[in-house]
Parts: structure tokens; sequence; C-alpha cells
């Protein structure tokens, strides 16, 4: 029984590897491709006041 515990760790030691982990040389980079329109929800929220001055009794 001690020899097989034995023998499994010696093949647990021979086989296991070296990991190593080392930093990039260049800084990572992501590029986010953001646009935000607030131009778009001003316009509409304009002409749903207008709308809603025009017509009263709309709600």
């Amino acid at each position: 029984m001690k020899r097989t515990m034995v023998l499994a760790m010696a093949m647990t030691g021979l086989t296991g590897g070296c990991v190593n982990v080392t930093a990039p040389d260049k800084p990572i980079v992501i590029n986010l491709n953001i646009s935000i329109t607030q131009e778009v929800v001003y316009r509409l929220d304009g002409e749903a006041k207008s709308l809603i001055q025009n017509n009263p009794g709309i709600f």
C-alpha cells in the first residue's frame, strides 16, 4: 500500500509542470467605440413637448 502511494506521488511530481506568469511588454489597450447620441433624445423630447402643448387632450 505504501509503495503504491509513494509511486503515485512520484509520478505526480514527475508529470507536474512549472507555470510562469509574466506581464506583457506593452500596455493592454482596450478600444471602446462608444457613441452617445444625446441630441436625438433632446429632439424627440422637444417634439413630444410641442405635440402635448398643441394637443392638450392627447392623454
